[in-house]
């Protein structure tokens, strides 16, 4: 009795170090990230190197591909592994966050004398933080599931991303200030070189987790027996293929996330100041919703969480189709900041709920590999749009996708925690 109070206390520790070095991983790769934001910052990068609207929506498209398509081929190595540390520390590590420091000596060295140049290093660069990340995310994403219990899995995807948000918010502050006294190509690349000193403070987080091993690892499997087996998953899970379509359809409503601050910019002459402020809508909106959808989904499921974020993506595109002011962007960067703080804290988090704890890896890779062309699509048909039928149409396509897959979402789809 005394040797297994020793063990449960043992246990008991390691669950609460995990949950604090955890949440310092994420809250600082979210500052990180916020500094630079895909949302705010990228597109005012981008439209300073290159007048294309096309070219706007390849930031999420490449982000997309990159980190959605080669999860699934990753998974199948991940099962093999026993401990998922080591891996994602590396592929995390250097080729997730190293990218950022490259973007940074690149817009220095070549965003004022080549910029067609930097716009092609800065989308290579872009691609390989993509690449990694969703290289390394079935791993990541299992041992985060060994380490957080289910009924807390909520709560630190929510207080992980919500403390990163309230910081970021301080840094959108300094992100304004750098945009609007430092001199073009200078202010981005001291933006990129900040983000990757704090995502590399992020990376210590990772590495003091302690990862138990994994309880059952699957034999090692030819690729291509492994990829052959994967339409047994979708036919025999019904609920499951119900999700895929609805997330399919309210990921479609995020194609006028990219061109919010650009049309922003184009219509009501926002400066750097303004950029600085709608990012710190952003990450304001992500910080408290964060923690009020992590709290949400430990109680009621995740899914209701990702049903309800939907509206609130389109509420943002009705908010921007009204704007007569930039106070109406400011309503639209709060709601969309709402939607991907929703996203963030359960869109992988149901995942987990639809399987056993040996296939986590390949649902999670097979979930997002899934998504990845629709995520790559929709950005590209927004900048489609924006040219042939303006922003007002855009906006409005994106408001009836969103709006469809939340009401899939809610009525069609059934909670997988609860009914199985």
């Amino acid at each position: 009795m005394a040797e297994l109070a020793v063990n449960d206390n043992a246990t008991t520790d390691n669950a609460r170090w995990n949950f604090g070095v955890s949440i310092w991983d994420v809250t600082f790769i979210m500052l990180g990230i916020s500094i630079v934001s895909r949302e705010t910052v990228m597109p005012v990068l981008v439209a300073q190197l290159t007048s294309s609207k096309l070219a706007l929506g390849l930031i999420p498209a490449i982000f997309s591909l990159g980190g959605y398509l080669p999860q699934l081929l990753f998974a199948n190595f991940t099962e093999r592994l026993r401990y998922k540390k080591p891996f994602t520390m590396w592929v995390g590590g250097l080729g997730e966050r190293g990218p950022y420091l490259l973007m940074a000596l690149t817009i220095w060295w070549l965003a004022g004398s080549a910029p067609a140049l930097a716009l092609v290093v800065f989308f290579c660069c872009l691609a390989a933080t993509a690449t990694a990340l969703g290289a390394a995310t079935p791993a990541w994403f299992d041992m985060i599931a060994k380490v957080i219990p289910v009924q807390r899995r909520g709560l630190y995807a929510g207080l992980g991303h919500g403390l990163g948000a309230l910081m970021g918010v301080v840094g959108a502050y300094f992100v304004g200030r750098i945009l609007a006294t430092v001199a073009f190509p200078n202010n981005f690349a001291l933006l990129f070189g900040l983000a990757f000193a704090i995502m590399a403070i992020s990376w210590l987080g990772l590495a003091l987790t302690r990862e138990p091993p994994s309880a059952m690892i699957k034999e090692q499997m030819p690729l291509t027996r492994y990829l052959r087996q994967l339409p047994a998953i979708l036919r025999r899970d019904r609920n499951y293929q119900r999700f895929l379509i609805c997330r399919t359809i309210i990921q479609m409503g995020t194609m006028a996330g990219g061109f919010f601050m650009v049309y922003g910019i184009e219509r009501f002459q926002i400066d750097g100041a303004g950029v600085g402020l709608l990012t710190a809508v952003l990450v304001a909106g992500q910080a408290v919703m964060g923690l009020i959808w992590g709290v949400l989904a430990d109680r009621f499921g995740h899914k209701r969480v990702l049903a309800t974020a939907a509206f609130a993506l389109a509420l943002a595109a009705l908010a921007a189709w009204m704007a007569d002011s930039q106070t109406w962007l400011v309503v639209t960067f709060a709601l969309l900041g709402a939607y991907m703080a929703a996203d963030t804290a359960s869109g992988l988090n149901i995942i987990l709920e639809f399987c056993a704890p040996e296939d986590r890896p390949t649902y999670i890779g097979l979930t997002n590999t899934l998504l990845a062309p629709v995520l790559t699509l929709a950005p590209l048909l927004g900048g489609w749009l924006a040219m042939t039928v303006g922003y007002p149409g855009l906006f409005m396509t994106a408001l009836l996708f969103a709006s469809l897959g939340g009401l899939l979402m809610a009525f069609w789809v059934r909670e997988p925690r609860f009914n199985g």
